[in-house]
């Protein structure tokens, strides 16, 4: 049975959808939709031999469906695992005897297990590269000394300091974890570097303990203990303490922090910092859905700010954000305002303009990919020129809007090209296969539409006139895409009863007649019907449940 969990893809057959009803149907709702489609699918109404046969097929299909969802036991194995999962051997002697709830419980135990194998065999690496660059001479130059320099017209930029840092998880056991880690730096053509190793270990479901080991040519050998511990359900407290030894002596560092969750969205931290910098900081954190918001102060030798830093985020595809903050303290005053977005699946692009007083003009750009950080800040000026903070500003946007254009979008769009492509080529012979279903189907269906039809006419009730199913293009910027829908009239109409048509909460193409005619892309259905003598239209979104007729549907006379 576990081997069988390490397939993370499913069976596409969705039975709710073959029966057209909600996942929360009772058996009633269960009972009536399976008579419906036995009595369209039923063997013995047809005598041509080919239409005999295609009925058979879908009639055992649909009977496979209810036998399995009106089985309380099935449908919890159904419900987890998919249609795979009533393939794996064993249910019939164990899980059997056993409630849904109890199911439920065993695949959160097994899904457990599988999450503990994984993290056997996960790193977890984490890196950054940090790339500062001196650009003062765009701003600052001095001409008359430049003037008798061959080629000093130029300004000079130069890369005046760089960090690389790296750190990787290795599991030893699932409550221990080694993690490893290491950093070099140059200033001005000054370096160093320093290895450290810590080992975690997981005490309880309230807390944890780490030990960390040290060494490196600047700072000399490092010893370090931290704990973190759950203290109740909406508070928790760290504590850390080292020793950092150098030819100077020993030098102790102390730190323990108190946060508490004040309400859903909004955490409070108190800091108290022993050692070379001193400190006591206390702050809030709001965070929601569509913001960001942090004040703090801190209070210490040789650093005292207050700091106030507001964040925005866009509901949109790209993620975007823009954030702002002001910081000022013994050290002067600091603004910084700036925004970052999603550029691909696994990237994210930001930029942040820094004006300070006396720290001047800086730009810093960073680029996050996957758990890789690149950041490159560059100084621009120490004095605050308009000049510096007008290019800053507009500079990096040009270039950005500039690059999504002419090289992001079209690469984006190549890749969900190939994507589709892929999943086309992959999923080519089980659409075959679905469609000669759905063709078979509707072959099966024309009779009870006939009947359904005379009996709609009749009392002037909800007549299918045409349906299609698949993606449209309403976009005008668009016209070059070539719609792919299918006509989906027949299987509709035999879904009418009682001058009523309702589908439920899932996608369509698995309904008796329907298959999914573009596959990974969006799909719509639209439906032109009549009702009363009036046409109505409506277009409905893949997993939309819809319910006609509506008086919203009603098309004017003018239209």
């Amino acid at each position: 049975m576990a081997a069988a969990l390490e397939e993370d893809e499913i069976d596409n057959d969705d039975y709710y959808s073959l029966l057209n009803v909600r996942r929360e149907a009772t058996q009633e709702e269960l009972k009536a939709s399976y008579r419906r489609l036995c009595m369209l699918y039923h063997p013995d109404k047809h005598r041509d031999p080919e239409l005999k046969r295609q009925a058979e097929q879908l009639f055992n299909l649909v009977h496979q469906a209810y036998e399995v969802l009106s089985d309380p036991q099935s449908r919890a194995i159904y419900d987890i695992y998919g249609k795979r999962g009533l393939d794996v051997e064993g249910w019939e002697v164990v899980e059997r005897k056993r409630t849904p709830a109890e199911i439920r419980e065993e695949f959160e135990r097994l899904q457990r297990e599988r999450e503990e194998r994984r993290l056997q065999q996960r790193t977890n690496p984490k890196g950054t590269i940090s790339v500062g660059v001196d650009a003062t001479d765009l701003f600052d130059h001095y001409e008359e000394d430049y003037e008798e320099i061959t080629g000093g017209g130029l300004p000079h930029i130069e890369i005046n300091r760089m960090h690389i840092s790296q750190s990787i998880e290795a599991p030893l056991t699932t409550t221990d974890t080694a993690i490893l880690s290491g950093s070099l730096s140059t200033h001005n053509g000054n370096g160093g570097g320093n290895i450290n190793l810590a080992l975690r270990r997981v005490t309880s479901a309230k807390g944890w303990g780490e030990v960390e080991l040290g060494a490196g040519d600047t700072h000399g050998p490092l010893f370090g203990l931290k704990i973190f511990r759950n203290l109740t359900a909406r508070c928790f407290m760290t504590a850390q303490c080292g020793m950092q030894f150098s030819s100077r002596g020993v030098r102790p560092g102390v730190t323990t922090m108190l946060a508490r969750h004040l309400d859903k969205n909004t955490m409070g931290y108190l800091q108290w910092r022993w050692g070379t910098q001193s400190s006591m900081s206390t702050s809030v954190v709001r965070d929601t859905k569509s913001s960001h918001f942090t004040f703090a102060v801190q209070l210490g030798i040789p650093h005292t700010f207050i700091m106030m830093s507001y964040q925005y985020k866009f509901q949109d595809e790209d993620q975007t954000k823009i954030k702002g903050s002001v910081k000022t303290g013994f050290f002067g005053t600091v603004v910084e305002y700036g925004a970052e977005t999603k550029i691909s699946r696994h990237s994210v692009l930001g930029a942040t303009v820094s004006v300070g007083v006396p720290q001047g003009v800086s730009l810093k750009i960073k680029l996050n990919r996957a758990s890789q950080t690149y950041f490159f800040p560059i100084h621009l000026t120490d004095q605050l020129l308009p000049s510096a903070v007008f290019y800053a500003t507009v500079g990096p946007l040009v270039f950005y809007l500039a690059i999504q254009r002419l090289v992001i979008k079209p690469y984006m769009h190549a890749q969900k090209e190939q994507e589709l492509e892929k999943q086309r080529e992959s999923a080519a012979s089980d659409i075959a296969k679905k469609k000669q279903e759905a063709e078979s189907a509707v072959l099966l269906m024309q009779e009870s539409v006939r009947r359904i039809i005379e009996a709609e006419e009749s009392r002037m009730g909800l007549i299918v006139l045409n349906a299609w199913y698949g993606k449209f293009v309403t976009d005008n910027s668009r016209k070059h895409e070539r719609a792919r829908v299918i006509d989906v009239t027949v299987p509709l109409q035999c879904l009418v009863k009682d001058s009523k048509l309702i589908l439920t909460e899932a996608s369509k193409a698995g309904l008796p007649g329907f298959y999914d005619p573009c596959v990974g892309e969006e799909k719509s259905l639209k439906v032109l019907y009549q009702f009363r003598g009036v046409m109505h239209q409506v277009l409905s979104g893949d997993t939309e449940a819809l319910r006609i007729p509506k008086q919203s549907h009603r098309i004017d006379n003018d239209t």
